[in-house]
């Protein structure tokens, strides 16, 4: 990836918002906003990449990802914008029996029964498995546990048949063919990620991307996040 031109900003952001930021930016660069080429990858990745001083102008991640480069230095100071809500969802391959997820004692059932559990590298992953500690459960599913490779999503590992349960943001599960989503995790152990973007020091553009980020979190925005699964932050 090569500094942005002053005809384009460049991005990276994580793969829970790539099918949004897609539609989004579409719409932005319809009504005259500048061009915008956005890398979506897995967000550890993306984040080690910002990190590491790589020329882009704009970065969407999960908070905590984004509050770490903020800290580090790698974000203009002040320039995080939270733009989504998004929760963990559950699937299971399409036609497979469907388990029972209404409550916590009933997920916690679902999760011991199941062969195999599909997770991600990025904030769902680490909340799931602490709340496999908080239950207790974590020794008894350990060898069951398939960790999907950064970038790749857990749905494809559902709908080929490697994981019985899987487990990811809604918005990576949602459209995906050969899977059943069952909902979101019951109320009493959702797990919950905010979504933001912030402007890279090694913007030439700041303001530019500031713009965007504005109209990224404007109410305007908020039906194109429900479809995808997310909601307005």
């Amino acid at each position: 990836m090569t500094a942005a031109t002053a005809e384009t900003l460049l991005g990276l952001s994580s793969m829970a918002t790539r099918a949004l930021l897609a539609e989004l930016l579409a719409a932005w660069q319809a009504q005259g906003g500048m061009p915008v080429a956005v890398t979506s990858i897995g967000g550890v990745d993306a984040a080690r990449r910002v990190a590491a001083g790589e020329a882009v102008d704009v970065v969407v991640l999960a908070s905590d990802a984004i509050d770490k480069l903020l800290a580090a230095g790698h974000l203009l100071p002040g320039s995080r914008v939270d733009l989504v809500h998004s929760a963990v969802a559950v699937a299971v391959p399409a036609g497979a029996p469907v388990p029972d997820i209404g409550s916590e004692d009933a997920l916690r059932a679902a999760v011991l029964a199941a062969p195999t559990i599909g997770y991600s590298t990025g904030p769902s992953g680490t909340a799931l498995l602490a709340l496999f500690e908080r239950w207790g459960i974590a020794g008894q599913v350990q060898a069951k546990l398939v960790q999907a490779r950064a970038g790749v999503p857990v749905g494809s590992l559902v709908a080929g048949g490697e994981v019985a349960l899987g487990f990811q943001q809604r918005s990576e599960l949602v459209g995906v063919a050969g899977i059943q989503l069952l909902g979101d995790l019951p109320a009493a152990v959702a797990i919950n990620t905010i979504f933001s973007g912030a402007v890279a020091t090694t913007s030439r553009q700041p303001d530019a991307v500031r713009a965007l980020l504005a109209w990224l979190a404007a109410p305007a925005t908020a039906a194109a996040k429900q479809r995808h699964g997310m909601a307005a932050a």
